[in-house]
């Protein structure tokens, strides 16, 4: 008998318990993971928990929440709330998971089980829905993976988010916005999708856009014209470039300017340097501008890569994704930060291992390093002395190790500045070659640039002609080439051909190619 009194009372609790869920996302990095909000509603002492790993933005997410409702005349069940994040066993953090947990409980007579619609919101005391900066990392990365169509975000976070094309945003300014959007199932996006006023052309389906605004121009830049086509040519295949000479010759100058003509960018790539911006606690223009970061030597390692004992944040290699990364005076870097630097211009990823987590950032960089020839500057000068001796000018030489040095493909040394020195090419005549350029290696099927290109696409588009491939020979035989050595000679050789407009590498390319390698 006490058996059959047990299965009833047990029946009972189970059509009185109420469980609704909700979708939301977290930021593991930059990627985000998909978060199930689950609310249930027990008989018992009437209280509100937050389980799954929330960290204590979520937990203080319970008194916003209260408020919000309170505020707008919701009166609390008399019910155990149980708020649950799944999976369980990933570190959740966020402000923007207020609304799902409000929404979960205003809603709570009612069933809420919607499979592809997402919910993202900080909550004001009053019932305003804010927005978040993780926002639109999160949204991005979860569009990158394919998980997101739909999504109920704050209002103020539209004119960012409207850049994040194919997904339908419904914007809301309050909580009792969202509480009627769910009540009439009104899932329908109410947003127009931005549209870039840059110039732009289109090449198999791809739209690539491009700004014509030249900051500074390589027209003042007098004289260093072996220097000058050095840096057109990295710029066209994002080439890695390294820069040597006396003080004051020109090569801070050349690397600042050449931000200005580096070629244009699709979509996903402005997204993905705003999405890195962002998680920088930056705010993006979505201009159709490469980044550049020139971080100084005295810069620790972990801001240069990124990290932190809690929860890692990304650095300055991160930050010049799609751009250029500037180490000016590069023998002054530390020997950890110049051998860390093998992994990004390898792998274009920066991993970074802590006790807590383990997290990739992507570093897709354009690496453009200078120095002076020795410590005092002026060992390749012609009226300036010397001050340096021997060892100091071998040890100041041998703080850059083979391995770093062959991750880099160009190599110049700078003339001495002279009163004879005059303009030569304007940023603008660059930029045009430039674009000129990057046409030829779209239209010719790459994804990626020359200086990109992985060892199989080399073989595939850096074709040599036969007196090219004999020159390539000999100088392999000659100069000890390694074959990271003779991948970059091609490459550079490739965009050098583009820019001569010749269909394959030709004896020429080849020659002026072989003029920028490293000189040991």
């Amino acid at each position: 008998m006490n058996a059959k009194i047990e299965d009833i009372e047990q029946k009972n609790s189970k059509k009185e318990t109420i469980v609704n869920r909700l979708t939301s996302a977290t930021l593991e990095g930059t990627q985000a993971k998909v978060i199930e909000v689950e609310a249930t509603f027990t008989k018992g002492l009437p209280g509100f928990s937050v389980v799954g790993l929330a960290s204590s933005d979520i937990q203080e997410a319970k008194e916003r929440v209260k408020a919000a409702l309170l505020t707008n005349n919701f009166v609390f069940p008399p019910l155990k709330i149980t708020v649950n994040l799944s999976p369980s066993d990933l570190k959740k953090s966020g402000t923007h998971l207020d609304l799902s947990v409000a929404l979960l409980i205003a809603l709570n007579k009612e069933t809420i089980d919607e499979d592809g619609l997402f919910v993202f919101g900080e909550l004001g005391l009053d019932g305003r829905v804010k927005s978040s900066s993780m926002l639109f990392p999160l949204i991005l990365s979860l569009k990158e993976q394919g998980l997101i169509e739909r999504a109920i975000v704050p209002n103020e976070s539209i004119k960012y988010l409207n850049h994040i094309s194919g997904i339908d945003f419904i914007a809301v300014n309050t909580l009792t916005d969202a509480m009627t959007i769910m009540q009439e199932k009104n899932f329908v996006g109410n947003t127009q999708i931005f549209s870039y006023d840059a110039k732009n052309f289109e090449i198999d389906n791809t739209k690539y856009y491009y700004e014509e605004n030249y900051e500074s121009d390589f027209r003042e830049v007098k004289g260093q014209m072996v220097a000058k086509r050095a840096a057109l040519i990295a710029a066209a295949g994002m080439h890695n470039l390294f820069m040597e000479g006396n003080p004051g010759c020109g090569k801070s100058m050349i690397a600042k300017r050449i931000k200005d003509i580096l070629p244009p960018v699709q979509e996903l790539e402005l997204l993905s340097i705003a999405k890195h911006q962002f998680l920088d606690g930056q705010t993006p223009s979505f201009k159709a501008i490469r980044p550049i970061r020139s971080p100084h030597h005295t810069a620790t390692t972990a801001s240069i890569f990124g990290g932190g004992s809690g929860q890692a944040r990304i650095g300055e290699v991160a930050l010049a994704h799609k751009g250029i990364l500037f180490f000016d005076e590069i023998p002054h870097f530390t020997k950890q930060v110049l051998e860390a630097m093998r992994e990004p211009l390898q792998d274009k990823r920066v991993h970074i291992a802590r006790v807590n987590a383990k997290i990739q950032y992507e570093a897709d960089i354009m690496f453009v390093a200078a120095q002076n020839p020795c410590p005092c500057g002026n060992l390749l000068s012609k009226s300036q002395a010397c001050r340096c001796t021997e060892m100091e000018i071998r040890r100041y030489s041998n703080k850059l190790s083979d391995p770093f040095l062959d991750r880099i493909d160009l190599f110049v040394v700078m003339q001495e500045v002279s009163s004879e020195d005059k303009e030569g090419i304007s940023s603008r005549q660059m930029h045009q070659e430039i674009i000129a350029t990057f046409k030829i290696q779209k239209e010719r099927g790459q994804k990626r640039l020359n200086g990109k290109l992985a060892e199989d696409e080399i073989d595939k588009y850096c074709i040599v002609s036969e007196d090219a491939s004999t020159i390539l020979e000999s100088a392999i035989g000659k100069f000890g080439l390694s074959h990271r050595s003779i991948a970059s000679i091609r490459k550079i050789a490739r965009t050098i051909a583009d820019l001569s407009k010749h269909e394959s590498i030709e004896k020429s390319d080849i020659l002026e190619a072989l003029s920028y390698r490293r000189r040991k």
